[in-house]
């Protein structure tokens, strides 16, 4: 796609699949009904998360409780690809029977489900979502950390696209540069402190820029060398060792998240650097972290990257006043 085209639009994968199923049932209507409310260079191009306490989980532990059959039903009605975050980097043979996680990619791969009054039978199909259709037909995927699971998921569940995960912290650009090159990845994302490096990103070609999935508004601390061993114990807490979670050691870490930080942060990508930057360079794929977060939190992010402020707040009125959503 010619990035001069005004077909050429920001694809945003959003977090919480089953963390912030709620939010997305009242959020996707608005999106659909209301369009004129939202940025028209910008579309939905997935939704990831895992049910809490999966074994092949990764990147945040104990959170989604939200039904399986419910969040695809969902997803297949707005045409958006639903993508499992399996993103367990300690994985053994022996983790892979494990059976919850089978059955969800099982699920998640069928061409055909039910999730109560809603049916579907459809070829799947990424390339053949619609924001204005329903019932649209598309491909799922995966989320991957382990090349142990990733050749299990390629042989059993072939029809799940794979994602090389931002849990790797490729923060050399030589080694982003083989992931890329790497045929077993539909879409790959840097660590946050590449997000810069227009000297190299530049000189990509127009695959590998098709390949390339930022990590948009991340708040951990640019100069932190932690940031693997956080993954490590997340992947730890999900194959189920009984140990502490990982303390921050960085500057300002002790406070938790917080998106006025995370918009000051060297890696921070912002909806202007999106509109004048990496659309026009050939890159087309950001990343929103956040599946940890409220979803008071993740709601302003839809509404910074997605919505245009003289409708911010008919989309926030709309979220609040529904009385099926406890916002937190």
């Amino acid at each position: 796609m010619n990035p001069s085209s005004p077909n050429f639009i920001a694809r945003y994968h959003l977090p919480g699949l089953f963390e912030f199923y709620e939010l997305y049932k009242i959020f996707l209507p608005l999106w659909r009904e209301h369009q004129d409310w939202f940025y028209p260079w910008c579309d939905i191009a997935s939704i990831y998360g895992s049910p809490a306490d999966c074994l092949w989980g990764g990147g945040r532990a104990g959170f989604g409780e939200a039904d399986a059959g419910d969040v695809l039903a969902l997803m297949r009605e707005y045409g958006i690809s639903a993508r499992l975050t399996f993103s367990n980097s300690l994985l053994r043979e022996e983790h892979l029977s494990d059976k919850k996680c089978n059955e969800l990619c099982r699920l998640f791969s069928t061409k055909s489900f039910s999730a109560g009054n809603f049916t579907t039978d459809s070829v799947l199909s990424e390339n053949d979502c619609d924001r204005t259709s329903t019932k649209a037909p598309i491909q799922n995927g995966v989320i991957i950390h382990s090349d142990l699971l990733a050749a299990y998921i390629r042989k059993n569940y072939p029809s799940l696209y794979l994602v090389s995960s931002t849990t790797k912290v490729l923060t050399d650009f030589d080694d982003f540069e083989s992931e890329l090159k790497r045929e077993d990845f539909l879409y790959v994302v840097p660590d946050f402190r590449l997000n810069k490096k227009f000297d190299r990103l530049t000189v990509l070609d127009q695959r590998q820029k098709d390949k390339t999935e930022f990590l948009c508004n991340e708040c951990c601390n640019f100069a932190c060398t932690d940031r693997k061993a956080c993954y490590e114990n997340v992947s730890r807490l999900n194959l189920g060792e009984d140990l502490p979670p990982h303390k921050c050691r960085q500057p300002g870490g002790e406070g938790g998240y917080k998106f006025s930080l995370a918009k000051k942060n060297p890696g921070f990508i912002g909806i202007e650097d999106i509109q004048k930057t990496y659309l026009p360079m050939g890159f087309s794929n950001f990343k929103i972290e956040g599946r940890g977060l409220g979803s008071a939190i993740i709601l302003e992010f839809l509404l910074y990257y997605m919505t245009k402020p003289e409708h911010q707040l008919e989309v926030r009125e709309a979220v609040y006043l529904d009385s099926m959503l406890d916002l937190f």
